[in-house]
């Protein structure tokens, strides 16, 4: 967390570009109601979050990520595998990008599938070394309804598994 703690203040010009351009084909592809309920896992500084035009809550374990936020969603600082939210909580669960840096893959992606209710998107970065494991696990635990191949990632839209 060092690493995004201290590139904080650049971190839009550097990364924003590339997540507003996942992001809007998300948001695209989404059908969303004004009163969904939306988290986003890894939001970084949530620049993009105002796209999705419902109630948005970001969890990010940057603090000053966090501070950089501007908008007026709710952004918490959290991790992916100990997410502060009741069980089907969220209609909508996306992460952009960010799944290659939990501390423990399985555990976040299990604890995204517990408090979403049905509808998940994951942006994974296909250069990451983790790709073949996260790809296994979005397999074992959603059912994977579309993948789409973005410049840099695999955009993977599900729906819980049962």
């Amino acid at each position: 967390m060092n690493y995004y703690n201290e590139i904080s203040k650049g971190y839009d010009e550097l990364y924003g570009e590339e997540q507003m351009n996942k992001a809007r084909l998300i948001a695209s592809k989404l059908v969303l109601k004004k009163d969904d309920k939306l988290l986003d896992v890894g939001c970084g500084t949530g620049f993009y979050l105002d796209l999705f035009g419902c109630d948005v809550t970001g969890v990010d374990p940057s603090e000053e990520l966090i501070k950089e936020y501007k908008g007026n969603h709710q952004v918490l600082l959290g991790r992916a595998e100990e997410l502060d939210f009741a069980d089907d909580y969220f209609d909508v669960v996306i992460s952009i990008t960010a799944i290659h840096n939990f501390d423990d893959i399985e555990r976040g992606l299990k604890e995204i599938e517990r408090v979403g209710k049905n509808r998940f998107v994951f942006s994974v970065m296909k250069r990451s070394d983790k790709f073949g494991l996260i790809e296994r696990l979005i397999n074992e635990l959603f059912v994977i309804n579309e993948k789409v191949f973005e410049d840099k990632d695999v955009i993977f839209f599900c729906t819980k598994k049962g």
